[in-house]
């Protein structure tokens, strides 16, 4: 590990364009243009996402899927279903279970910020060539996707390990 933090430059400009994209995102939440922006939260979307790519499931296939724990899919699907964009069913080989299932008017609403969504993408990359946005999906999926391996195996982005605990300068 210190072998990769000596030097800096590079890996410098990296951590600090990550920080800024994280607080604009943040701060925009990216949430498209136009009446749909800002209009759904990110544990909605996420949440509303995965149900429509991956179909009906229990809360805790939904938590594991996400990396996040049951209480807090509960939490965070109870607005979901008072709204009517998730609908709860019984399982269908065990009718004690209970399933989320994405309902016709959450499909709506989710492809309507998703629209909203990517046309905000187009826009923020409009002077891209069709190889730079991908090659700029392939390295940021890339990199969500380390970053979700250092998290299943226990270890907070920040370097600390496991057990260690992260200090406010790399929390931030």
């Amino acid at each position: 590990m210190t072998t990769l933090l000596q030097g800096g430059g590079l890996l410098d400009d990296l951590q600090h364009q990550v920080a800024v994209f994280a607080r604009r995102a943040e701060q925009t939440r990216l949430g498209g243009v136009g009446q749909v922006r800002n209009s759904m939260d990110r544990a909605a979307y996420l949440l509303l996402n995965r149900l429509d790519v991956e179909g009906p499931m229990g809360v805790k296939a939904l938590a594991a899927g996400m990396g996040i724990d049951s209480s807090t899919v509960t939490r965070q699907v109870a607005p979901l279903v008072d709204t009517g964009l998730v609908k709860r069913t019984s399982h269908p080989d065990d009718g004690r279970a209970v399933v989320l299932e994405l309902s016709q008017r959450g499909q709506a609403r989710l492809d309507e910020v998703r629209s909203s969504r990517r046309e905000l993408m187009a826009l923020l990359t409009e002077g891209w060539t069709q190889e730079e946005r991908e090659s700029f999906c392939t390295l940021l999926t890339r990199f969500n996707g380390a970053l979700s391996e250092r998290q299943s195996a226990g270890q907070p982005a920040s370097g600390a390990g496991p057990g260690e605990p992260e200090s406010e300068a790399t929390a931030s």
